[in-house]
């Protein structure tokens, strides 16, 4: 019988109930002697075809984020990361910091949030100034997001979005959509890409897509997993999921 070695990491993942990609795709990018810990957020799969329909999911993380944050503190993890990443940008750089400020005094843990992670990865790449960027969102998130980016000192030539009908629905783009979408993107004149949406999986894309295009292209949830990996103490190179990650 084949025996599994106690982790020396613990990585606890918080995700809306209707996320099926996170998961699936964070497992992959596991490394020797980290384990994962999925706990799920009491969310309805609501429309997202308006701005206000947007406005409603970003309130709608808020009620069970408490009891599952407890729910995943049970295992003791090194770093929990907040697998729902545009509530991180909803308030702009002070509002994302403020959240994993929040989110860190109810349990003594890192909190990983989309915000701080892709700009940590952003931080390795100081010829990038100019982003083109991939979401499923309404308009009204998708100016939040350029909003949030041109805080940080970064121009946002293009956001090209998916159009999702749903929080469930984000995670049914097809693979040529999500490769038309990186195309698209890129032809910009962006320096890098970059996809911002937990439940759409690109990361593999991504960094295929960077051997394609030369230019970085930077999966949400590959920078999610990546820092939180480094905050927990692990240096081991996320390969397979874009250079950034595989080389800080």
């Amino acid at each position: 019988m084949a025996r599994f070695p106690a982790a020396t990491a613990r990585i606890g993942i918080l995700v809306p109930a209707f996320n099926s990609s996170t998961q699936p795709e964070m497992e992959a990018m596991r490394v020797r002697g980290v384990s994962n810990h999925v706990a799920r957020i009491d969310m309805p799969n609501t429309p997202l075809t308006s701005d206000a329909n947007q406005a409603e999911v970003v309130a709608q993380i808020g009620p069970d984020l408490p009891a599952a944050i407890r729910r995943v503190s049970a295992v003791a993890p090194n770093a929990i990361i907040l697998g729902i990443s545009i509530g991180s940008f909803w308030r702009g750089v002070a509002g994302g910091r403020a959240l994993r400020e929040e989110l860190q005094q109810q349990c003594d843990v890192p909190f990983v949030t989309a915000d701080d992670a892709l700009l940590e990865a952003l931080g390795h790449l100081p010829e990038v100034r100019r982003l083109g960027l991939i979401t499923p969102f309404q308009p009204a998130a998708n100016e939040r997001i350029r909003a949030f980016f041109t805080e940080a000192g970064f121009t946002v030539d293009m956001i090209h979005s998916t159009n999702a009908t749903s929080g469930l629905s984000i995670a049914d783009l097809p693979e040529e959509g999500i490769i038309a979408a990186i195309k698209k993107v890129a032809a910009s004149d962006c320096d890098a890409v970059l996809q911002v949406g937990t439940n759409l999986a690109t990361a593999q894309l991504m960094d295929e897509g960077e051997r394609w295009l030369g230019k970085p292209c930077l999966s949400v949830n590959a920078a999610l997993y990546w820092r939180a990996l480094r905050l927990c103490g692990v240096e081991t190179p996320l390969e397979g999921f874009g250079s950034v990650f595989a080389r800080f």
